[in-house]
């Protein structure tokens, strides 16, 4: 990890999806994968949006801002069609959903700059600490530091920490071992495939949800044939990438999820996999020729693990 690894980054690539009104809570309940009905003081949720086949078409850290107010950060190129396919399902529920990416800014926090603004100690992940009319969720650490979402009023004080730059941050959250959907794997992914129910991305106890069935079979019928690693290359690699197995040059085995240029140079990586491929053998990017992928160890235990 880089010594250099601390402060406040901006974060360009994410936008916010507003849910106002007093059915919030339960229409959220209704669309993702994880459980809003019990979401107490000082919790946030890791959450999936989902299709009726279970493929993920976003994931969100969603918090709460006030009674029936919930903010949810989506990756900025799926927030339009995300939005306008949430509202679909309004009906007649007593909930407004916006583009409220302006009236927010967002930061990513890193080292000692989690501390300070979550009030003098870092908070686990999905935990939400409100801070002086500024709300810090933290997330899964990366090499072991600390790292945290940082969200305020678009007019409210930034951060007092030192500036870190974006790509940097956006390198550690894929050290984090956990993904966030973009649009090149839209519709890519059950959640399991990106380890959702270790990460405290799916409640199984909840009521329905679009997919629901699809993602319950996968967790306990014991059909789950692909999950995510973290991976390194020395060659770029991108959200959406193809990776290729040595046994079969003609099918893909898995595919990027998430991918940052590394610090120390290459490029590190969240790929899903079929876990054949894990087993042995040279992986490779883009084709069956391509730049070898390594594997790295899990930062987190699978929950069927556990």
């Amino acid at each position: 990890m880089t010594s250099s690894l601390a402060g406040a980054a901006p974060l360009s690539h994410l936008g916010v999806i507003r849910a106002e009104g007093e059915d919030a809570a339960k229409f959220l309940q209704g669309q993702l994968t994880q459980d809003f009905a019990l979401l107490g003081p000082g919790q946030a949720r890791l959450a999936a949006f989902c299709n009726a086949k279970g493929r993920m078409q976003a994931s969100f850290v969603a918090l709460p801002l006030a009674p029936g107010d919930f903010a949810l950060v989506v990756s900025g190129d799926l927030l339009a069609q995300t939005l306008k396919r949430l509202s679909m399902f309004v009906l007649r529920a007593k909930v407004r959903l916006s583009d409220a990416t302006a009236a927010f800014q967002l930061r990513g926090l890193a080292g000692a700059a989690v501390v300070q603004e979550a009030g003098g100690s870092v908070p686990a992940p999905w935990a939400h600490v409100a801070n002086e009319g500024a709300h810090v969720v933290g997330l899964y650490p990366a090499d072991g530091q600390p790292l945290a979402l940082w969200l305020a009023p678009a007019g409210a004080a930034p951060p007092d920490a030192p500036a870190l730059d974006e790509a940097l941050w956006r390198w550690a959250q894929v050290r984090s071992g956990v993904a966030q959907v973009s649009a090149p794997v839209f519709e890519a992914f059950v959640p399991q495939m990106l380890n959702y129910e270790s990460v405290g991305g799916v409640n199984f106890k909840k009521g329905c949800y679009p997919g629901q069935e699809v993602v319950a079979r996968s967790q306990f019928r014991g059909t789950l044939k692909r999950r995510a690693f973290p991976a390194h290359c020395a060659q770029a690699l991108a959200a959406g990438m193809e990776l290729f197995h040595e046994s079969d040059a003609e099918q893909p085995c898995g595919l990027v999820a998430q991918a940052a240029p590394a610090p120390g140079g290459g490029w590190d990586a969240i790929v899903s996999l079929q876990l054949t491929a894990t087993e042995g053998g040279t992986l490779t990017a883009g084709t069956a020729d391509g730049p070898a992928v390594v594997l790295g160890a899990l930062p987190y235990p699978l929950l069927a693990d556990i």
